[in-house]
């Protein structure tokens, strides 16, 4: 599960980084966006990898596919916040609160 979860940050954190580089620049070149590349890479790795270690420990693919979809739902935005200092809407805090109890209810019930 932790290389599922850091697997997500990391491919988050590379998309985040990307976009605002681009976007205070106005555009930009490629070439700035390789370490981006990189670490998305490297996320990507660690999400097949923690796919496949999971359904092999939980034989259960959709418990993964929560553990996944709850990760993204909590820690992008909370990388957001962190990067962009943008405050989250109401409807934002809400669809954090229901991913978590998504993912935590696909973990233990």
């Amino acid at each position: 599960m932790g290389a599922l979860l850091l697997g997500e940050a990391l491919s988050i954190i590379a998309e985040l980084i990307a976009s605002k580089q681009f976007g205070k620049a106005g555009g930009g070149h490629l070439t700035a966006l390789l370490p981006m590349f990189l670490l998305i890479s490297l996320g990507g790795i660690l999400l097949v990898c923690g796919y496949a270690l999971g359904y092999m420990h939980l034989k259960n693919i959709w418990i993964i596919i929560s553990i996944s979809v709850g990760a993204s739902l909590v820690v992008e935005p909370s990388l957001t916040l962190l990067l962009f200092r943008d405050v989250p809407t109401a409807g934002s805090l809400i669809g954090l609160v229901l991913g978590a109890l998504g993912t935590l209810a696909a973990i233990f019930l």
